[in-house]
């Protein structure tokens, strides 16, 4: 008889999620696990993100409250509103995009010394190998690598330090193979001096080099100061269980007003439009929320917790309307990034997203070590009466957010997904399909999804809906007044979800999205 899985990983790259499962297969912990798919994915997806970007943990040990860990970088010393005197905006691509520093790596150090807590750990070449060598042997470009190549060649393919990302000075096709031997002896370099030496060794000092050399306001001194951080999740309860995300500067809190309120509506519905048009109207109040209070942590108007009492949510809940589309746009954010999840043989399960923000970052690419830099300070403002006016030491926005939830009926579920504004969407569709309408979760991931407001630099801000779905839906959605267009099914722009599920047997399930290149894989131990 086959043992039941009590082990599992997904990834929006089946090869990040082999070398995940692999370390849960050894006996590593959800944690350790975690980091090897991240420094996988940071070669196999190297567009989405990578270590000259950001991280976020969610990390779940069964009995005990969720930690999280802000590994997004700060504003560096140097990026003043002064240094982007005579600029309306601060660019989005090049040197002067390149202003926060990288907390990727930071993250998993900090994450390894919990894992650490809870048993002896795997030595840190193991966990970094399989990255090594995928780096060194090559990757086989995916449809979303080359799409990001061909969106980005324009403004990148100028640069010479950006030729590790193009092919004879060309763009991406899918099938080829691609070298990052840079990028492989940094991650060797990491395996063998630790990951502090990203910010307090010889890489810190190559990679302060190169960002000075590109224009960038960050130096060595950055490096040197930055740490990633244990954080209190943000939560709210609902009649189906206790739900989890991460404070600012994320937008963790609009993740979870969204399912707040729905679960305060959801009762009026009683068809799948009814549905899908709830979530939407829910999501347009938390958005509001968002805009007006989610920043850098010392920075928030209000207590991002107090949004999540009954009494906010019940006077949001008065402006939803069954029949009605309230009015849109508000401002939008883009964004692209990877989501992974994983639960280990005990029990302990990880919702974590690693992130460059557009796709490529910065455009910034160290010559020394291969390694991309993020541009998530260009949702910083230089308007001075803004909420995320650019100030040293200060966090961006981020429309980063890693999803958790312990059910009412004993279940626990990693979920989460990429796509910038269309995080929490697909986070509130993939969860109340899966938890109040009873589909599978493979079916609750596959099924037609939509996105309001503008992901990727996109400047509409309209309803996009995948033509499967408007084929059902689209016609009620429309009556009610939502200004809808219509996009291909299976459309990479609704983001990759994935979701870990384990029962209180201990048994696992998981489920990984169509839209991207993952697989969910499910093993014992």
């Amino acid at each position: 008889m086959t043992e039941k899985p009590n082990i599992a990983f997904t990834a929006p790259h089946f090869a990040a999620s082999q070398v995940g499962l692999n370390i849960l297969e050894k006996g590593g912990t959800a944690i350790e696990a975690m980091v090897a798919a991240a420094a996988s994915i940071a070669v196999e997806y190297p567009h989405m993100n990578g270590l000259g970007g950001d991280g976020f943990w969610l990390i779940s040990e069964p009995g005990k409250a969720p930690i999280g860990i802000d590994a997004s970088g700060i504003a560096a010393k140097g990026a003043t509103p002064e240094f982007y005197a005579g600029l309306d905006a601060i660019p989005s691509r090049g040197g002067k995009a390149a202003l926060t520093m990288a907390g990727a790596v930071a993250g998993w150090n900090e994450a390894l010394k919990i894992s650490h807590e809870w048993q002896d750990g795997l030595k840190l070449s193991t966990l970094l190998d399989t990255a090594i060598s995928q780096a060194n042997w090559g990757i086989e470009v995916t449809q979303s690598l080359t799409d990001a190549s061909n969106k980005t060649f324009d403004d990148l393919a100028g640069d010479e330090n950006f030729a590790q990302f193009l092919i004879k000075g060309k763009a991406l096709k899918k099938g080829k193979i691609l070298k990052l031997t840079a990028l492989s002896k940094t991650l060797s370099h990491l395996a063998e001096k630790g990951l502090d030496d990203f910010y307090k060794g010889e890489l810190a000092e190559k990679l302060a080099a190169d960002l000075a050399a590109a224009g960038s306001p960050i130096r060595l001194e950055d490096f040197h100061e930055y740490e990633a951080k244990r954080v209190t999740p943000l939560s709210v309860d609902t009649s189906k269980g206790k739900i989890f995300n991460l404070p600012a500067p994320t937008q963790g809190v609009a993740s979870l007003i969204i399912l707040a309120l729905y679960d305060k509506v959801q009762h009026l519905g009683s068809s799948d439009a009814d549905m899908v048009h709830l979530l939407i109207e829910c999501t347009k109040q938390a958005f509001i929320a968002r805009n007006a209070n989610v920043t850098d942590p010392s920075r928030t108007p209000v207590d991002l917790q107090s949004l999540l009492s009954d009494d906010v949510l019940d006077d949001m809940a008065k402006n939803i309307s069954l029949d009605t589309a309230q009015p849109w746009p508000h401002v939008a954010k883009p964004g692209d990034t990877i989501w992974m999840g994983c639960c280990d043989s005990e029990g302990r399960m990880v919702s974590y997203i690693q992130s460059l923000y557009w796709e490529f970052g910065s455009g910034v690419v160290s010559p020394q070590t291969g390694i991309v830099w993020n541009n998530r300070g260009t949702s910083f403002s230089l308007d001075p009466a803004s909420n995320q006016y650019l100030a040293p030491g200060l966090k961006p926005f981020h429309t980063l957010n890693p999803a958790f939830a312990e059910l009412s009926d004993g279940r626990r579920m990693s979920y989460g997904t990429m796509g910038g504004e269309g995080q929490p969407q697909t986070q509130a569709a993939v969860f109340a399909r899966h938890v109040y309408h009873k589909q599978p979760i493979a079916k609750a991931i596959w099924l037609g999804r939509w996105l309001l407001g503008r992901t990727w630099g996109d400047e509409s801000h309209n309803l996009k809906a995948e033509r499967d779905l408007v084929e059902y839906v689209g016609e009620s959605l429309v009556a009610r007044g939502h200004d809808m267009v219509t996009v291909d099914p299976c459309n990479e722009l609704m983001g990759h979800a994935g979701a870990i599920i384990r029962e209180t047997s201990g048994e696992v399930s998981g489920a990984s999205d169509p839209r991207s290149d993952g697989k969910a894989y499910l093993g014992h131990r």
